[in-house]
């Protein structure tokens, strides 16, 4: 059985865990919204303001999704209930980020403003200046494909660290060809 898998995942007060009579079929309502999606291979049960994965077979499927599922669940129940942050940060010379309601214009150094629709659900603010995006959501999936698709219009680049990175990320730095010369 998988570590992770067979722990259980702690309802907190204020949210509501409803499972489909399939018992792959979960919904988390939660103050930060609403959640539902279909386990695969496993089976939830309730058992006194706990979540409880249990895999519905032996074979090697079965016990790799008995570890993912517990971890999806345990998502979904924090999403609703604190909700999830990514922080973005934007590192260059004229580079800058303004927020208007769903749509997020970034200017990257290109000759046209970058505007991203963000989908429903998805929050931003921006901070210091216009250089620190942060992104909020209840559903961690849709979050991390958000950061990845605002990272994309312009990824770090090893020579000056120009670029959008997450708050997290090391950006792993190259001597230039002037570094290269003064070392030989």
């Amino acid at each position: 059985m998988s570590r992770i898998g067979k722990q259980p995942v702690t309802i907190p007060s204020g949210t509501t865990v409803t499972i489909g009579g399939d018992g792959a079929t979960v919904s988390v309502k939660g103050p930060k919204g609403d959640l539902s999606r279909t386990l695969p291979k496993v089976s939830v049960a309730l058992e006194d303001n706990q979540a409880v994965v249990t895999p519905t077979g032996s074979s090697r499927e079965h016990r790799a999704c008995h570890g993912l599922s517990r971890a999806l669940l345990a998502n979904m129940v924090k999403g609703v209930s604190e909700g999830h942050y990514r922080t973005l940060l934007i590192t260059g010379t004229g580079y800058k980020a303004d927020a208007s309601g769903q749509k997020l214009t970034l200017n990257l150094g290109y000759s046209h403003p970058v505007e991203y629709v963000l989908p429903k659900g998805v929050s931003v603010t921006v901070e210091e200046r216009g250089t620190s995006i942060k992104l909020e959501c209840s559903d961690k999936e849709v979050l991390g494909q958000v950061a990845a698709n605002i990272r994309g219009y312009r990824p770090p680049e090893p020579y000056k660290g120009k670029g959008i990175r997450y708050s997290d990320e090391y950006v792993r730095r190259k001597a230039g060809k002037a570094g290269v010369a003064a070392g030989a």
